[in-house]
């Protein structure tokens, strides 16, 4: 039989580069990792394809996964507009021996965990320090001063939730943020998995 696959989990508060660190794993091609496809209920746009760029869902398919527990997690991300990780999609890349990752909240993080225990490895990218955050957050430009306080506020909440991640890696530094992201992954994945006692 051949080897079953791992989920890499990487959580963060908006403006502390996980967006970055991943994109910057993933373009070296070193490990065996490919990126989780979520699912959502916005239509295709141009040149998208379902199973690829997104599991696009009618309204109506998103909210019967979600009654029938189908979602490892998801979220509104604004009235009427669903995203989300399909438990499909996670069992389906393990048991082809594919080592997947995800780029989301710290609840849904925290529920991959619960449900997949050993095979999966949830990673917290932090700040330096919340005025940090706020500097870089203002630097960006793109949001108003009430947005910022607003991810400001999100963010002391998800930094309470890090000391439940099996790993917390603060990004002071770029690129020594990407290479200790990059080795605990590596690390993760050689590792074996103890079978579970019958």
């Amino acid at each position: 039989m051949s080897e079953k696959g791992k989920i890499v989990v990487i959580s963060a508060p908006s403006g502390c580069g996980k967006s970055t660190i991943i994109n910057s794993i993933l373009g070296t091609g070193e490990l065996p990792l490919r990126f989780s496809v979520s699912a959502t209920n916005r239509a295709p746009r141009q040149g998208e394809q379902d199973g690829v760029n997104y599991h696009f869902l009618t309204t109506d398919q998103f909210r019967d996964a979600i009654a029938a527990g189908e979602f490892v997690e998801w979220e509104q991300v604004y009235p009427g507009r669903y995203y989300g990780t399909l438990r499909s999609e996670l069992t389906n890349a393990i048991e082809k021996g594919e080592n997947i990752i995800l780029d989301i909240d710290v609840n849904g993080a925290l529920n991959v965990k619960k449900q997949f225990g050993d095979r999966a490895i949830t990673i917290f990218i932090l700040p330096p320090d919340i005025d940090t955050l706020q500097k870089r957050l203002e630097k960006r430009g793109t949001d108003a001063p009430e947005v910022i306080a607003e991810r400001i506020g999100k963010a002391r909440y998800e930094i309470d939730h890090a000391p439940q991640f099996d790993l917390r890696i603060v990004n002071d530094d770029l690129p020594v943020a990407v290479a200790a992201t990059e080795s605990a992954i590596s690390s993760f994945l050689h590792k074996p998995v103890c079978p579970k006692a019958e």
